[in-house]
């Protein structure tokens, strides 16, 4: 196999994952199977598009590919429960009516992502499995991308995957979404999900692209969603907020090489407009509900200080501080506060953020988090000790497993070497 037909397979495959696990988990009732027969589905592509070519319709394909197995699975298995009987039934019908599966994968696609990320947010669940396990199964995130957005280790996630799958799988929940009742109830785990998503997407892990922007998109189509089905909910406006603010940017956050540029540095020009708006409606109508002091909805004032600001030196640095300080009330967290250290530092001088920065420089949750080291090779930077900064530059550097940033980093540690 050619070095690009497995780039363009790993590509699809990373689009169509998610909704293939969407589609077959309504119809099969199950999860855990949905999941099994994508990744046979993947094999399957791995076998037959080397020598075929990759199909016009790729997810297609593999949608086809995936029913099929399971129509195999599910008469093998016809006997144990009636339900297979009946969606048995259901695929035959529809391929003896040879449908249009790239209407199913649309419908697929459409609320029926959200509905899932609904199930695995079951209250049976721990908060942490929910997030988790919607991120793998349903989102496609690899677990060492939900580790990152958790720093937490790896191997802790891939154990809560588990547990909580066997627990989904032999609860014998229901796929539908939650009725007002129930719907609080999951909110805020959805909400995460879709949160960390849009992280993923805005910020990658790990690979050679800064962004990802179909995550982002898919969380903002997430996003709006969730606002209409919780239209009285604030944070759901807070969090829809939140991402069309900081997805606005996207068009200034990379350079034509595609190499990440700060946001000092962005060309403000840039900046969607028309997003800017909607994110500062939904920001208006969080506050309208008496949301103002959420966890999104404080992010999203951030992110709108910024979006005020016709410069980079117009930026109101002492107000997001303050914002960063209430939502460390509102959600005690290292990563806040060295943020609230990047304000500071912006408000009040390098030297006393650099005073935040070094008392969080214990704290074993940042022990692995590269942008503890980056925030601080910055502040030194402009502190002229221009040696310490580039040591934490690279360190920085050595943490990150994305490529574009590492990039960046390192070109900061040699400026900074090459001002000593």
């Amino acid at each position: 196999m050619s070095a690009d037909t497995h780039r363009a397979i790993l590509a699809v495959w990373r689009i169509e994952q998610p909704r293939l696990i969407a589609g077959l988990a309504r119809m099969l009732r199950d999860v855990t199977l949905a999941e099994d027969l994508t990744q046979e589905s993947l094999l399957a592509a791995l076998e037959r598009w080397p020598q075929t070519g990759v199909p016009e319709r790729p997810g297609a394909w593999l949608m086809a590919t995936a029913k099929r197995r399971a129509l195999d699975q599910l008469r093998r298995r016809r006997m144990l429960e009636r339900k297979h009987d009946l969606v048995a039934r259901e695929i035959e019908e529809e391929q003896q009516a040879v449908p249009d599966w790239d209407a199913a994968l649309d419908d697929d696609i459409g609320d029926e992502m959200l509905r899932l990320i609904f199930t695995a947010c079951h209250p049976r669940l721990s908060r942490e499995a929910r997030a988790a396990l919607a991120l793998r199964m349903i989102c496609g995130l690899t677990t060492e991308e939900i580790a990152r957005a958790f720093l937490l280790p790896e191997a802790t996630i891939a154990q809560r995957i588990v547990r909580a799958k066997r627990t989904l799988s032999e609860s014998g929940l229901s796929y539908e979404t939650p009725g007002r009742a129930e719907l609080s109830e999951r909110l805020s785990s959805v909400m995460e999900v879709i949160y960390l998503i849009f992280n993923e997407g805005y910020a990658a892990t790990r690979g050679q692209d800064w962004l990802r922007p179909q995550l982002c998109n898919e969380a903002l189509r997430l996003g709006r969603v969730l606002a209409a089905i919780a239209p009285h909910e604030p944070e759901a406006h807070g969090l829809l907020a939140l991402m069309e603010l900081n997805a606005s940017r996207m068009a200034a956050r990379t350079d034509a090489a595609g190499d990440p540029v700060l946001l000092l540095d962005q060309d403000r020009a840039l900046w969607d407009r028309f997003q800017i708006r909607r994110g500062m409606q939904a920001l208006a109508r969080a506050c309208e509900l008496g949301g103002a002091s959420g966890f999104y909805v404080l992010q999203a004032a951030i992110i709108a200080c910024h979006a005020r600001a016709a410069t980079a030196a117009e930026t109101d640095w002492q107000r997001i501080s303050l914002f960063y300080a209430q939502l460390g009330k509102v959600m005690p967290s290292p990563v806040i506060e060295l943020n609230r250290a990047v304000a500071v530092g912006m408000a009040e001088g390098p030297q006393a953020g650099l005073a935040i920065v070094d008392g969080l420089m214990g704290d074993p949750v940042l022990k692995s988090y590269h942008l503890l080291s980056s925030v601080r090779g910055d502040l030194l930077h402009r502190l002229g000790r221009h040696r310490e900064a580039r040591d934490a530059f690279e360190a920085a550097a050595a943490l990150t497993e994305n490529s574009r940033e590492q990039n960046l980093l390192l070109r900061r540690a040699a400026e900074a070497a090459a001002a000593c």
